[in-house]
């Protein structure tokens, strides 16, 4: 009988995950398998637990499969014609699966593919446990020496996520302009830095949360909103036109209408925010004249990239709260409740 290993897992769809005890994954030709020292948690990893069978199959997932998409550690292990990793190297884990070959990998476009519309730690095994099986060696990044892979993690979905939508705003952002971040949580948090580190422009972060927008400013935020009824009618104040770039870490109606309604003419506005929210206007005359307007989840293997090519600078700041492996659930309870400002990292090392 092989090894086992401790897993947190979504056991059945509509059902609340837990710890399991299930096998050691063995890497078959092409694949890797990492030893996982930090994975990150993610409010998608709540919204999981309300999947139905029927979703799920649509999706192209499986369940039973084991939470998290924020992963790294070191590999372990590589299976026959694995190339670039060796055993031992610090790793982070490209949270989406992609195939590489597809008309949209082919056009750096992984992050839509359609080929494997799952990842690690959504439709398959992920990070929360003491190994995770990577199918392609493509999906890993090494890490830069002294780079903690304990907490490394958030860069590879909240760090990659953000700066995928900040980077497809830089071309409505002119040096002197306006960028808006709604939401200032861990993936607006990012943003925030990111815009600084990218563009000329004044950043201002919109939040309900005083402590979120304290810690919008310490990041780099040069103005600061507080959220709900006005938000457009401020950002307008502030700017005499509008926005030039809008990105909504919420997505909730309240937001994409602040969101949309601050943007000018000729702007941007990014949807990441799955908070599920409508948008209750007109298109024609509803939306802002010439403007750029995009809805995305995930990131490229490049985006990934970047990132970790930023943080090993020293120019990101990457807010974390360490939990033992053991006190996962406490963690996502953290989480679910709106208790933490960063980012909720289990240590697995």
């Amino acid at each position: 009988m092989g090894r086992t290993m401790r897993a947190y897992r979504l056991g059945a769809w509509l059902a609340e995950p837990g710890f399991a005890e299930v096998p050691v994954p063995e890497p078959g030709p092409g694949e890797v398998l990492v030893r996982v020292a930090g994975c990150g948690l993610c409010h998608s990893d709540l919204a999981m637990q309300g999947i139905t069978a029927d979703v799920g199959r649509a999706l192209g997932w499986r369940a039973p499969f084991t939470l998290g998409h924020e992963t790294a550690g070191h590999v372990a292990a590589t299976g026959r014609g694995v190339y670039g990793v060796a055993e031992g190297d610090a790793v982070a884990v490209v949270s989406p699966a992609s195939c590489g070959s597809c008309r949209f990998c082919a056009r750096g476009l992984d992050s839509v593919c359609t080929e494997r519309p799952y990842g690690r730690g959504y439709g398959r095994d992920g990070g929360l446990a003491e190994y995770v099986l990577v199918d392609d060696a493509r999906a890993l990044v090494r890490l830069a020496p002294g780079m903690d892979p304990v907490t490394a993690g958030p860069y590879t979905d909240a760090g990659a996520t953000s700066y995928h939508a900040v980077k497809r705003v830089l071309p409505r952002v002119p040096d002197g302009g306006t960028a808006v971040v709604i939401g200032v949580g861990g993936l607006g948090g990012f943003a925030v830095q990111f815009l600084r580190l990218l563009t000329g422009a004044r950043v201002v972060a919109v939040d309900t949360d005083p402590d979120a927008l304290a810690r919008a400013r310490d990041l780099g935020a040069h103005e600061t909103i507080v959220g709900g009824r006005g938000v457009a009618r401020a950002v307008r104040a502030l700017t005499g036109h509008g926005a030039d770039a809008v990105l909504d870490f919420v997505g909730a109606d309240a937001t994409l209408r602040a969101g949309v309604g601050s943007v000018a003419p000729g702007g941007a506005f990014g949807l990441v925010g799955a908070g599920g929210g409508t948008y209750d206007r007109p298109w024609f005359g509803g939306l802002p004249k010439d403007a750029e307007i995009f809805t995305f989840q995930g990131s490229s293997v490049s985006d990934l990239r970047e990132v970790l090519a930023l943080a090993a600078s020293g120019e990101l700041r990457n807010d974390v709260a360490l939990y033992p492996f053991a006190e996962t659930p406490t963690a996502y309870a953290a989480l679910r409740t709106g208790a933490l400002t960063g980012r909720a990292v289990v240590s697995l090392s």
